[in-house]
């Protein structure tokens, strides 16, 4: 039976990461997508940390519960990556954004969410 499950494991092609599942799905713009998980993230740590329900995250805000409950769930749908900001610092974060040149080494600028140390 190992042996036999062993050989479906062979069959099965792997494909190493971009390091951006968007990008690996065809998703278009996936940095901008990655980019909006990664906010979302840092609201779903902030709401947990403080350890606010999801009406009393709504209401700090300005978000009804089902729209926070979206958020939570990563249904990011209906927000942007500015409006994803604003949430940040509507929960007592500070968002920089940082604008550089690209190396030379790629075609085009790209869009990413730093956590600070």
């Amino acid at each position: 039976m190992a042996k036999r499950t062993a050989a479906k494991l062979d069959a099965i092609p792997i494909v190493p990461s971009s390091g951006n599942v968007f990008a690996d799905l065809g998703v278009a713009n996936p940095d901008e997508e990655l980019a909006k998980a990664k906010l979302a993230s840092h609201i779903r740590q902030a709401i947990q940390r403080r350890r606010l329900t999801q009406v009393r995250a709504g209401s700090l805000m300005g978000l009804d519960q089902p729209k926070v409950s979206a958020l939570m769930n990563g249904r990011l749908g209906g927000f942007s990556s500015d409006r994803l900001m604003r949430l940040l610092t509507a929960l007592g974060q500070d968002v920089e954004i940082v604008v550089k040149t690209k190396p030379r080494s790629r075609l085009r600028g790209q869009i990413r969410v730093i956590e600070a140390a």
